[in-house]
């Protein structure tokens, strides 16, 4: 009797994630994703490639990406030297950097998002047309006005 149960469980989840699939919600998920991982790599380069490089020449040279801290207790002078002596490492100034990328990326998201909806406003704003009146409102307001006439 169990064995019964989970097969008609089983049918139910395919069932359902078979409607899932056809309501297009997927793809437009799959389309965000992949827009998504492509902007990813744009922000990258721009906090790898610009920021970083501005941010360093501020603090004096300084790079980000070489900060670290060995774990076994020696001194470095580099991540790689650190490596090739089989230390582990804790990579803060990576850290800071894909802090950076993060906040770039939720600002960027957030000037689309408000350009959008900024969009939609300007759209809700738009006088709609009046709604045509009824015929026999219509019909109604002829009378009285040729009443009015008359007298």
């Amino acid at each position: 009797m169990e064995k019964k149960n989970v097969k008609e469980k089983s049918k139910g989840f395919v069932k359902e994630f078979g409607e899932f699939i056809k309501k297009g919600n997927v793809v437009d998920m799959a389309v965000g994703v992949v827009i998504g991982s492509a902007f990813g790599k744009i922000v990258t380069s721009i906090v790898d490639d610009i920021i970083m490089p501005l941010v360093s020449l501020a603090t004096g040279g300084i790079d980000f990406s070489n900060w670290f801290v060995s774990l076994d207790g020696n001194t470095y002078e580099t991540i790689e030297k650190a490596n090739e002596a089989g230390a582990a490492v804790l990579r803060y100034g990576n850290l800071i950097s894909v802090i950076l990328n993060f906040l770039i990326v939720a600002f960027c998201i957030f000037l689309v998002v408000k350009a959008m909806n900024k969009f939609k406003k300007k759209e809700e704003e738009k006088p709609a047309e009046a709604p045509k009146k009824p015929d026999d409102v219509v019909l109604l307001e002829e009378i009285r006005d040729l009443l009015k006439k008359k007298k």
